[in-house]
């Protein structure tokens, strides 16, 4: 009878332990997750009032369905969502199969597929899937990238190359004038004074050599002072008043000759003529005026802000009109130190050679200074890599799988088709030369998406 009511105790205290069980099971595995979990329990405890100096990101459905709220909400029969803390989010993220927490708190939640949707709580799209968590430091550097598919990359013809050291020579275009070399003109004067017998040159534009004879000239003076180095050896006399070392010469071997002839001092053309058959001249008085065109100027106008750039030395190519397919090579010998008022231009002479008598005096010359051909080489890109609106300067970086990065960067001179970077980029990076219309367009797409889709800031 004992051992009976033994038995049937038995069989009741194992029937309530498997329910106990089941139902513990039940309550784990189904509607009430980790409801016999210590945490479980005390979250459930904390539900109706957060505890003090803990973040709470936002609140939770108690039975663990797919249901958030920002702020404090009950369910249908009443009971209060649970707090989720700061410090909760990464195991409830492992828990999700989510990216783990990285540096930063979570900003907000995107739509997995993509889509311009975000929310400020957890959430799941129409297919059940989870929204993903973008946080802080990730929102810093993905706003950098733009991602373009590899097939779009390939169709659009986009072309990058390395960053380089290289030198930059560029062209400054001027326009200018054939001018006399200053240093080679010649005036033509007498020391005394005296009478023109004869000309032998009287046209201006003659060509003469040194020593070709200009004209034939009776001199008081000079006559005085040959009878002086018959009497008394007074050659220099004769030298002071420039008589020609030729006649000097005629007069110490003791003849004395009423007139002399007076040479060319250069070889050159006459380019002034003031003298003719009979004048009185007097001493001082400028009778020819001869330059040499072996060699000419040509002053060119260049503009204010290309002066910058023209230094002595620097090479230049001059075409003048008549000949424009035979340039004339030359450099800078000296840049004026004046502006021209009217055109806000700097001179600057060129000296070039005229062996052939090609150029002529006020001929007009389109000159091109190269300039940079001297400099040390620099970071340099190319020009059509190069997106500017005017205000701002951007390069787009290649960080390979179809990502670019725009970087603002500060630009120097430009020549060649290249232009150099004076702030922004590093030797060896790989900037997008060709097509960057194509990223520059899904940049501002990206741009104006992250505005539309950024969850406003609470108030």
């Amino acid at each position: 009878m004992k051992a009976t009511a033994m038995s049937s105790k038995l069989i009741k205290g194992a029937a309530l332990a498997a329910a106990l069980l089941l139902t513990g099971y039940w309550l784990g595995a189904g509607g009430w997750p980790f409801v016999s979990h210590p945490k479980y329990l005390a979250s459930t405890a904390a539900a109706q009032e957060p505890a003090a100096g803990r973040k709470v990101l936002y609140w939770k459905d108690p039975d663990g369905k797919s249901d958030f709220s920002p702020a404090p909400k009950k369910t249908a029969d009443g009971r209060d969502y649970l707090p989720v803390y700061d410090e909760e989010e990464p195991a409830i993220a492992a828990a999700q199969r989510v990216k783990p927490r990285s540096k930063g708190k979570i900003l907000y939640y995107r739509n997995p597929m993509g889509l311009p949707d975000t929310s400020p709580v957890p959430k799941k799209d129409s297919m059940g899937m989870d929204y993903i968590p973008v946080y802080e430091d990730e929102q810093q550097a993905d706003s950098k990238i733009v991602k373009v598919s590899l097939d779009k990359i390939q169709r659009s013809g986009v072309r990058t190359e390395i960053v380089d050291s290289r030198g930059i020579a560029r062209p400054v275009r001027a326009v200018g004038t054939v001018a006399h070399d200053e240093s080679r003109l010649t005036i033509v004067a007498m020391r005394s004074d005296g009478y023109i017998e004869e000309l032998f040159v009287n046209r201006t534009g003659e060509h003469v050599h040194a020593g070709d004879p200009l004209f034939r000239v009776y001199s008081p003076e000079i006559i005085s002072a040959q009878i002086d180095l018959r009497v008394g050896n007074a050659e220099q006399r004769l030298r002071n008043l420039g008589v020609p070392e030729s006649h000097i010469r005629e007069v110490r071997t003791g003849k004395m000759p009423m007139s002399l002839v007076w040479p060319a001092p250069v070889t050159g053309d006459v380019i002034e003529k003031n003298i003719i058959n009979g004048q009185r001249v007097k001493a001082g008085d400028e009778l020819y005026r001869i330059a040499d065109h072996s060699r000419l100027w040509v002053i060119a106008d260049v503009a204010e802000s290309d002066l910058p750039a023209i230094k002595l030395g620097t090479h230049a190519t001059v075409t003048v009109r008549a000949y424009a397919t035979q340039a004339v090579e030359g450099e800078v010998t000296f840049i004026y130190p004046h502006l021209r008022t009217e055109t806000r231009t700097g001179r600057v002479r060129i000296e070039v050679p005229n062996p052939e008598g090609r150029l002529k005096v006020d001929m007009y010359a389109d000159v091109i200074f190269q300039v940079g051909l001297d400099e040390q080489p620099t970071i340099a890109v190319p020009a059509s890599a190069v997106i500017d609106s005017g205000a701002r300067q951007v390069v787009l970086v290649a960080k390979g799988e179809g990502r670019f990065e725009p970087r603002p960067v500060k630009l120097g001179r430009r020549g060649d088709g290249y232009v150099e970077i004076l702030k922004g980029l590093a030797k060896g990076e790989e900037v997008v030369s060709s097509a960057t219309f194509l990223i520059d367009a899904e940049s501002n797409l990206k741009a104006a998406l992250q505005a539309f889709s950024q969850p406003e800031a609470p108030k």
